[in-house]
């Protein structure tokens, strides 16, 4: 596991290229049959990958559960969202098994010991994309199709940011203790996501992006507002958010992206605007 560090922002601002990613990027999510986790220390999210090709995979495989979080087991007092980006597979939750589809999301409360990944085809993996949160209650697992989530349609071909949000681990869809999560997806010809930029000092959030094609990239926006910075972004790759900082892409195509947040609110318009023209 890969220990993040919270950063300050009067730091970040003398910070290189190299050093902002190695700060903020994830890189390498999905490596046959292995768990890859980062752990950050902004609200104590932790980002997980898994890729099931021969084997299951236990959410513990690669995590020294007591050294890094002190306790039996990893979801003890955590919960977590999962999406399939990739082909059809299984995850198995203390004996009962949930179908998972492309784009299809997995929501686990805590208290759940007992977790496997699996994909249909090894031929055709699936690739499990993961965030948790620390939480105190536990509520119920719930799987949602991207048929059943919240649609949420903003923007305007004119600004090159018409998309859809589909709302998952939302309050709209289903209780949680503090997670939140969804998945954006841009129309052909749009480029642009979250903007007019924002920050929210209540909450951090966390991005991957993907269905980037190939020879294509996605430039992530950070940084305060009038210390903006970029990081180039792969497909697949994912960008941890600090609650200073801005949270905007632009890509040399459309692509989607999932956003996931945790802190003291899940107000989805809980944000502080910046007007463009402000922004640095």
């Amino acid at each position: 596991m890969q220990i993040r560090y919270s950063a300050n922002p009067e730091d970040v601002k003398r910070y290189t290229t190299e050093e902002i990613r190695k700060e903020f990027l994830i890189e390498n999510l999905y490596k046959p049959d292995e768990i890859v986790s980062v752990y950050s220390h902004v609200d104590r999210m932790v980002v997980l990958g898994a890729m099931p090709v021969n084997k299951n995979l236990s959410i513990d495989d690669g995590i020294d559960v007591w050294k890094n979080f002190g306790t039996k087991y990893f979801l003890e007092r955590r919960e977590i969202g999962i999406f399939n980006l990739g082909h059809d597979g299984k995850i198995e939750v203390d004996g009962e098994i949930y179908e998972l589809g492309n784009k299809d999301c997995l929501y686990i409360t805590k208290g759940h010991e007992k977790i496997f990944f699996s994909s249909n085809d090894k031929n055709n993996p699936a690739k499990f994309y993961m965030v948790s949160a620390p939480a105190h209650v536990a509520y119920e697992n719930k799987l949602i199709k991207i048929a059943d989530a919240a649609k949420k349609p903003l923007g305007d071909i004119t600004t090159s940011n018409k998309r859809v949000i589909n709302q998952f681990i939302h309050p709209s869809v289903l209780k949680t203790c503090q997670l939140s999560m969804g998945l954006t997806i841009l129309e052909p010809g749009n480029i642009w996501n979250t903007m007019p930029a924002h920050t929210h000092e209540r909450r951090m959030e966390v991005y991957t992006y993907f269905d980037i094609p190939e020879n294509n990239i996605v430039f992530h926006f950070m940084g305060q507002p009038d210390q903006t910075r970029h990081i180039v972004m792969k497909n697949f790759d994912a960008v941890i958010s600090p609650s200073w900082s801005i949270h905007a892409g632009a890509g040399t195509s459309a692509y989607s992206f999932i956003w996931a947040m945790g802190g003291e609110n899940q107000e989805f318009d809980d944000m502080d605007t910046i007007n463009n023209l402000n922004l640095k």
